[in-house]
């Protein structure tokens, strides 16, 4: 019974398939061989292949500067956008936590700035910092840093 099924369902796909695949005569164009923009055929394939919030998005991480603003992007770095969550990193701590603090109204910026790309929520980090877990200076169970220079 599932094969049945899995079979109609392939002949159903692969049907649309071939429906989408013919084409259909623009009515603005007489004949076939006319030149078209370029911009016109760009644009077609966006929307028909639902590409809006992927440009949106990439336009956000390639235009940070303009979507922030010029002393906020020198200090800040998007990494990364997944499901909603857009992740920044920050050159210091004291850029980590003033960012946090104006989150909200960063995340309107963003939103405003960048429509269509889907940022939800942000996640800021602060600048990458060495380890003191891994080592021949470090003593197991102790309590970080403070405790290799005694």
């Amino acid at each position: 019974m599932s094969r049945d099924l899995a079979r109609e369902m392939y002949r159903a796909w692969r049907n649309q398939i071939r429906k989408t695949r013919t084409r259909e005569v623009d009515e603005s164009r007489t004949r076939v061989d006319d030149p078209l923009a370029l911009s016109s055929i760009l644009n077609e394939i966006v929307v028909k292949r639902d590409w809006k919030q992927g440009i949106a998005e990439g336009t956000l991480f390639t235009e940070w500067e303009s979507v922030v603003g010029n002393e906020i992007a020198t200090h800040s770095t998007p990494l990364s956008l997944v499901d909603g969550v857009l992740t920044i990193q920050t050159t210091s701590t004291a850029w980590a936590t003033q960012l946090n603090t104006m989150k909200s109204a960063l995340l309107k910026t963003i939103t405003t700035s960048a429509p269509g790309a889907l940022v939800d929520s942000l996640v800021i980090l602060g600048p990458h910092a060495p380890s003191w877990k891994k080592g021949i200076r470090t003593i197991k169970g102790a309590r970080g840093p403070r405790d290799t220079y005694n």
